[in-house]
């Protein structure tokens, strides 16, 4: 019997849709001097986003406008913890649970600043138990979701019974500055969007469910020497988002060891993190996959942008709504700064 099920995860997207085009706008706006806008604007339109959503609009201060690192990081926050709270109230109440239920909880964030961090915002704003067992992940960015989910894994298969909320949370449009013109900050600007999600980890399925059969089915990997890969930094103008060159072969880099991992097992279905067309197509190819296959991934990418943490949760989301067979083999597999590396594998049960 497996030793957890990953339950459907319910999203929240942020309030205000903002297009590509409406981003590539604002970018010639700001930077119409830049000596290659032409390319900028033709690399924008080709990320594979059509549609991304901001807590706040496109000309807010926090997004392109001027505000500062103080400014940028309370409105981060709030939002995050605002779509946090809206996310944990939906799984809960889609599986008639009471906060009272909840024997731990995970958190993922990675956009603004807080101490205490979310996972304490959400025990006080749900009225989770005092002694709930908590474990609040930071800095993870993309691979965060990931990185909870086998967290969670990990504290149901030591305590069966138990019921973990995992919830994601990304304000990503923080890093948004027109402070970086180089090319690779242009495409951040269109690739991000700001979302919460959560899930249930339980022992016990509650409906359709990825299931986990033991421990050993999850997978974490640091890529030698790859820090500079993607980087997050603070100035007073803001958040910024880096990364080098070498960062778009990092997925890869990283695919013969988790092949290794995966071994002979016939992978039927992905989760693949949408952090990039690129990197999705590499991923699923390196699996055996095909386009159809990976279609999760590249819907979640094109309508939703790139989610950070909360991506993989999004793409588990979509596909409960065109499943796999039951009993299909799969995986959910995302990548990080740092550069690293995170992935389950489990069972499509009904």
């Amino acid at each position: 019997m497996p030793v957890a099920y990953i339950a459907r995860p319910y999203t929240v997207l942020a309030d205000h849709k903002v297009t590509t085009s409406e981003i590539a706008d604002d970018i010639r706006a700001h930077h119409p001097d830049h000596p290659r806008l032409a390319a900028i604007l033709r690399i924008v339109a080709n990320t594979g986003v059509a549609t991304r959503y901001f807590t706040r609009p496109l000309d807010a201060p926090t997004v392109s406008g001027s505000a500062g690192i103080e400014e940028r990081a309370a409105a981060a926050f709030t939002d995050a913890l605002g779509m946090a709270e809206k996310a944990a109230r939906t799984v809960l109440n889609a599986h008639s649970l009471a906060a009272a239920d909840v024997d731990g909880i995970i958190t993922t964030h990675s956009t603004g600043w807080s101490v205490p961090n979310l996972d304490i915002h959400l025990v006080n704003r749900l009225g989770l138990r005092p002694n709930v067992r908590r474990t609040a992940l930071t800095t993870l960015a993309c691979a965060g979701g990931t990185q909870a989910l086998i967290r969670a894994v990990d504290m149901v298969a030591a305590r069966p019974g138990s019921t973990v909320l995992v919830v994601a949370a990304e304000v990503i449009s923080s890093v948004y500055n027109h402070a970086d013109a180089a090319i690779e900050h242009m495409i951040y600007k269109a690739l991000f969007g700001d979302s919460a999600a959560a899930t249930l980890v339980t022992s016990h399925p509650r409906g359709p469910s990825l299931a986990i059969d033991n421990p050993h089915d999850t997978y974490e990997h640091v890529l030698p020497n790859s820090l500079d890969r993607y980087n997050g930094r603070l100035t007073a103008s803001g958040f910024h988002f880096d990364s080098t060159k070498e960062a778009l072969t990092a997925a890869d880099d990283v695919l013969p060891d988790l092949l290794d991992w995966i071994g002979p097992n016939i992978v039927d279905f992905a989760a693949i993190h949408p952090g990039s067309g690129r990197i999705i197509a590499d991923t699923a190819a390196a699996l055996g996959l095909d386009t159809v296959d990976a279609r999760h991934s590249t819907d979640t990418l094109a309508a939703d942008g790139n989610l950070g943490g909360v991506s993989i949760l999004r793409v588990l989301e979509r596909t409960h709504t065109d499943p796999p067979p039951a009993d299909a083999h799969g995986i959910a597999v995302a990548y990080g700064p740092g550069f690293t590396t995170a992935a389950l594998r489990g069972t499509w049960t009904t």
